[in-house]
């Protein structure tokens, strides 16, 4: 490539790079936006809450990264002069911009998963606790209590609690008997069960049937118990690699917590050998000690098989 044909091909270059620049910046302000309209548009707490929480994060994450895309255009803007000179200027503006780019990239992912949580759990918890209204006639409704709530709720549902896989909110208006049940993911992972529809299938016991080796596949088999109609499922899974002995799971002592009616909100930490921090609150002391017991940080991210 001669000097000409190379100054060419930088006009063209920069003329590209500015138009992609101001799409990736119109396409961020345009994923922000479009949420917070949706966002807005919501009337029902409930429903702002589950957008906030299945989309936002995820929102703010492609808003980044496309920020991130137009900073890396932007800096192969700069310095044309230079970068006319000689072609190693151009490949060096590239490595540049894309480590800025990518820098900027990877500080708002660090920033998304370990600082943004506790930020939008303060906003889920307003969500989820501002009173609710009776749309018959505006009055406020009262959130009922763990205890009170079972008798607005059925087996089923009392099951889902029961196993913490599904929490439900009761509120009332006191003056009409108006009720409106909401239904949270719960702390621990549940199947739904495919007889009776409720998330109460929940994973009792591991075998494995065949060990795995270097070169042959093993097989584990995996039984379900649904703890409302007491369905029973099995599975057999294929074990591709070699099983490493696992460490014995942390045993809880004998009645951690006693009842007390002085303390409204417990609040259990769970802290990981790998650094892994786990957080769950809970009305009562009785809840939080058979959460407790239920318990099991290897299944607590399972929600497939």
């Amino acid at each position: 490539m001669n000097k000409e044909q190379y100054l060419d091909f930088i006009a063209s270059w920069h003329e590209i790079v500015f138009i992609l620049m101001f799409v990736s910046l119109g396409l961020a302000v345009l994923n922000y936006l479009l949420f917070q309209v949706k966002y807005q548009s919501l009337k029902d707490f409930k429903e702002k809450f589950d957008l906030a929480n299945e989309k936002q994060t995820k929102m703010l994450f492609r808003s980044q990264v496309l920020l991130a895309f137009a900073i890396f255009l932007f800096i192969n803007t700069l310095s044309d002069e230079t970068v006319e000179l000689k072609t190693t200027w151009f490949f060096i503006r590239l490595f540049v911009g894309f480590s800025i780019g990518f820098l900027w990239g990877y500080v708002s992912h660090l920033v998304l998963k370990f600082y943004y949580p506790g930020k939008l759990d303060k906003r889920l918890k307003r969500l989820r606790y501002t009173p609710r209204v009776n749309p018959q006639n505006g009055n406020k409704m009262k959130l009922l209590s763990e205890e009170e709530e079972d008798a607005y709720l059925d087996e089923g549902m009392q099951a889902e609690e029961n196993v913490f896989s599904v929490d439900y909110d009761v509120w009332i208006d006191p003056s009409t008997g108006y009720t409106k049940i909401e239904k949270y993911k719960g702390h621990l992972s549940a199947l739904e069960c495919d007889r009776c529809g409720f998330q109460t299938l929940r994973l009792v016991k591991e075998e494995i049937v065949k060990e795995a080796t270097e070169t042959e596949d093993g097989e584990l088999h995996k039984e379900y118990n649904c703890s409302y109609c007491g369905r029973i499922k099995r599975k057999n899974v294929v074990l591709s690699h070699k099983i490493k002995e696992k460490s014995d799971t942390a045993r809880l002592i004998d009645d951690p917590l006693s009842h007390d009616n002085r303390i409204a909100v417990i609040k259990v930490e769970i802290h990981a050998t790998n650094g892994e921090l786990k957080e769950f609150d809970f009305q009562n002391l009785d809840q939080a000690k058979n959460f407790l017991q239920e318990f099991d940080l290897e299944k607590l991210h399972e929600d497939s098989y």
